[in-house]
């Protein structure tokens, strides 16, 4: 925690924040053009906020992206905060209204095309555990908010819905294609509101095995104005995750 306290300890650190989260997504060059310094003093700045995880970075192309990582302070406020002023768990309070645009969701190539969002944590754990943990429901809702429960596993050509306790259909998964314990590759069709109509989008997992432990990688694609929302849910939902399989500690569960 020490090095996210100290990367938000600078004026200028919070302001890349604050640019990533007005536009993720941004080259180097787009963030040093809104802001009054040299390019080696934002790259300075960038490299505390990555040590920290605070910033992800992605290659598409000849171009490196910048992206805002929550999951860090999402521990802080799953840790400290929430407890304290005793504030519901759901993360995702969207105000979502109908908007269609982008392509087909299920034609993109998500291991070529720039992401909209992209979020790392680095949990203690095995690839298996972590697989088995993103794919099977009687863990999933271990930690995974709104109370939804999924009703399959994820495997490549499974629909999954979660359930909410009223019965209605909170969100599905279609598997688009996976690689078992590396990657998995899904549609993203919510229904968080009944009677409005949002666009499906895509997401991604990415495991990648790192000494004694496992780095997530999670990544959304074609997120459009109305589900910005998901963002947060995305941080709340990997916060979770690696405190459930870190320590057993259940934070989302999955009771009515």
């Amino acid at each position: 925690m020490d090095a996210v306290f100290k990367a938000l300890s600078d004026d200028t650190r919070r302001q890349l924040l604050d640019m990533l989260k007005e536009k993720d997504g941004q080259t180097l060059s787009e963030l040093e053009s809104n802001l009054g310094m040299t390019r080696f003093g934002v790259m300075k700045h960038l490299k505390v906020l990555e040590e920290a995880s605070l910033v992800v970075t992605r290659k598409s192309g000849r171009f490196k992206y910048h992206y805002l990582n929550a999951v860090p302070l999402q521990t802080v406020i799953d840790r400290w905060i929430d407890p304290l002023v005793q504030k519901p768990l759901s993360r995702i309070v969207l105000d979502l209204k109908a908007e269609l645009e982008g392509d087909d969701p299920v034609s993109i190539d998500t291991k070529t095309e720039k992401p909209d969002f992209v979020l790392e944590t680095f949990i203690k754990t095995t690839p298996q555990k972590l697989w088995e943990a993103l794919t099977k429901p009687e863990h999933i809702e271990k930690y995974h908010f709104s109370h939804a429960r999924p009703n399959a596993e994820k495997k490549a050509g499974t629909r999954v819905d979660y359930i909410l306790p009223n019965g209605n259909n909170m969100l599905t998964f279609e598997v688009v294609d996976e690689e078992p314990g590396k990657r998995l590759d899904m549609t993203f069709e919510p229904n968080f509101i009944d009677g409005t109509e949002v666009p499906v989008t895509r997401c991604v997992y990415e495991v990648e095995e790192q000494g004694d432990v496992c780095k997530l990688t999670i990544m959304h694609f074609q997120l459009v104005p109305a589900l910005e929302g998901v963002r947060s849910g995305w941080s709340s939902i990997a916060s979770g995750l690696k405190t459930y399989l870190e320590s057993g500690e259940i934070l989302f569960s999955g009771e009515a």
